[in-house]
């Protein structure tokens, strides 16, 4: 057995997520200074997301033909190409706002192929290094909250210092350095075996064909298609427009990520830990009541920047402990050998909402300020976050695997 592939893909995910937070702080507080518009941003951050969504759901198939670590390299040197065109165009031609939206949306098709085959080849290093799934899941959430945590205040300080647009070249660094961990340190045969069906329509409705008769995976999607879009709109556009309207300062609007973040890690941890000995509903309604609208009732309050950061860590753990909690279960629900379009096509459904969320907040905010825009989303989000306690197909969390995929994910009990 050797832990050094799941240690790559734990590398991996933190340099590839402290890069993706200096693009998403970046870019919105450019377009927030270059026209002063929550519309405006809420466009750009948008397009991203829907470039992402495509991918997401047209992408699965493609990804289990290729293979997953080659997929894994490819998008991410992809990504890194166009993350580049953008202070390459801004330091030569200029680039206007359609051009910004178009770049943006390239960027999110080429992350989401990375995003997908890393996700699928957590289980495939698990199993290598002989670790359980939900602490391999852990090992990886907690990785990717190191990487907000440093990636955030990081950008702010280099916005203040540089300006938002220099601050790209850290992202596609991270992202070349991530591939190359991939590249090396992770063998072909982490990943399941390439796909050599006949056909990508019908690879494409095979993967459809699990979602749709898996009803814990619909409900899963169903209550992730509400909150992250209200995450995504949270921090692309009510973030940035805190910073500006209310802390005055970039610096804090990093800050507050890295609270975020750091609680996040705990959370993680904590769950790799002792997450196995409760059911996992239990744990997911005590994550979603820590984490959810309670940080939105914080932040339109205007706390003093210590107490709102101190809320934010204890909010950041209950986040952290949500992906280490559901990943495993579709996991467990889904076969290997179609785990990569299924994954893609889960992902897909919940960043298809996700435009909506960014868009939404640019429109409350220009239309009834920041803290009208902050009460609706909390209570969007207490609704959304309502449904395991509510409807009882969330019970399934803690059900056996379905028939013809009782293999254990990671190989360890």
């Amino acid at each position: 057995m050797s832990r050094v592939p799941l240690g790559a893909l734990v590398a991996a995910a933190g340099i590839s997520s402290a890069g993706v937070m200096t693009t998403l702080i970046a870019i919105p507080w450019f377009v927030l200074q270059s026209t002063g518009s929550g519309t405006k941003t809420g466009l750009v951050t948008a397009a991203e997301v829907l470039g992402l969504m495509v991918a997401a759901l047209l992408g699965g198939p493609i990804v289990d033909r290729v293979g997953t670590r080659r997929a894994s390299v490819c998008a991410d040197l992809l990504t890194t190409v166009t993350v580049l065109l953008i202070p390459l165009a801004v330091s030569t031609t200029g680039l206007g706002l359609p051009g910004l939206i178009a770049l943006s949306f390239v960027m999110g098709v080429s992350r989401g192929p990375a995003d997908t085959a890393k996700q699928v080849l957590l289980a495939g290093v698990a199993e290598l290094g002989g670790i359980r799934m939900s602490r391999g899941a852990s090992a990886v959430e907690a990785a990717m909250r190191t990487g907000r945590m440093v990636g955030g205040p990081a950008a702010g300080a280099l916005i203040a210092l540089i300006g938002p647009i220099p601050v790209l070249f850290v992202d596609a660094g991270a992202l070349l350095l991530s591939a190359a961990l991939v590249f090396t340190l992770i063998p072909t045969a982490a990943g399941p075996p390439r796909s050599t069906s006949d056909g990508y329509l019908k690879e494409l409705r095979e993967g459809l064909g699990y979602v749709k008769r898996d009803a814990v995976l619909r409900a899963l999607v169903g209550m992730l298609m509400l909150t992250n879009s209200l995450d995504f709109g949270l921090i692309g556009v009510l973030y940035p427009a805190y910073g500006d309207q209310v802390l005055h300062s970039t610096a804090l609007v990093g800050a507050m990520i890295t609270a975020v973040a750091a609680g996040g890690l705990l959370g993680s941890a904590l769950y790799g830990w002792i997450g196995h000995r409760f059911s996992r509903r239990s744990a997911v309604l005590a994550a979603v009541a820590i984490e959810g609208a309670p940080r939105f009732a914080l932040l339109a309050l205007k706390p003093t920047p210590v107490v709102l950061l101190a809320g934010l860590v204890v909010a950041g753990i209950g986040a952290g402990a949500l992906n280490p909690i559901l990943l495993p279960v579709v996991y467990e629900r889904v076969p290997e050998a179609v785990r990569g379009r299924v994954l893609s096509l889960l992902v897909g459904g919940v960043l298809a909402v996700m435009p909506l969320g960014s868009l939404a907040a640019g429109l409350l905010l220009d239309g009834i300020g920041l803290v009208g825009a902050l009460a609706i989303f909390g209570g969007v989000y207490l609704i959304a976050t309502s449904f395991p306690a509510v409807f009882r197909v969330w019970r399934g969390l803690d059900d056996p695997a379905p028939v013809g995929n009782e293999r254990l994910v990671g190989g360890v009990r």
